[in-house]
């Protein structure tokens, strides 16, 4: 069913309210109630937006995915070494968690809460990014540009030092997204680079 562009935007603003509040109290410790007032809203009239509570967080989950993914497809489409590559996705990466602190969080927390086919389309989503990061690693091994590595443990690690930084990279803190991707790409890329 098409719905309006005023429709989808009041859906877009309940997602985002709510993606503070589970960020703040947690995905089962928020009830419909702290929802409800949190955007305003009656029961009946959040329902005309969300189709569940769960709906809401696998909204959450789309959004931060979403914006992830078409960070890879810039990547992509701007092409260059793997290098540039890797650095791009982490640009990209860090570009997202700086701009959904909230959203982030209860991504990384809350999937968990995903059940049946939410779980599963969250899970195959986030293997699609994983194996883009390990295409850029297994490409810069085939080229010699990165020594011989496992690129499955090494794209986790890459996502591991990229993910943590929701706990303190925050909009109008210390550093931009910009300043910090630089010295993470520097420090990532010297552990991995092949023989000069």
């Amino acid at each position: 069913m098409s719905r309006s562009a005023r429709w989808e935007a009041r859906r877009e603003a309940i997602v985002d309210t709510s993606a503070q509040l589970f960020a703040r109290r947690g995905y089962h410790a928020t009830g419909i109630t702290e929802l409800c007032e949190a955007n305003d809203l009656g029961k009946g009239a959040l329902y005309h937006y969300i189709e569940s509570k769960e709906a809401l967080l696998a909204s959450i989950h789309d959004r931060v995915m979403d914006e992830v993914m078409l960070g890879a497809d810039r990547v992509a489409d701007a092409g260059g070494s793997p290098s540039e590559q890797l650095a791009g996705l982490g640009r990209a990466l860090l570009d997202v968690i700086h701009r959904y602190p909230d959203h982030v969080w209860v991504f990384l927390h809350e999937f968990p809460a995903l059940t049946g086919e939410r779980a599963e389309k969250f899970r195959a989503r986030r293997g699609e990014y994983e194996r883009r990061v390990e295409a850029v690693l297994r490409a810069g091994v085939r080229s010699g540009e990165f020594r011989k590595l496992d690129p499955w443990l090494t794209a986790r690690a890459w996502l591991g030092m990229h993910n943590y930084t929701y706990l303190w990279l925050k909009p109008g803190g210390r550093l931009t997204a910009r300043a910090v991707a630089r010295p993470f790409a520097e420090i990532f890329m010297r552990g991995i680079q092949g023989a000069e």
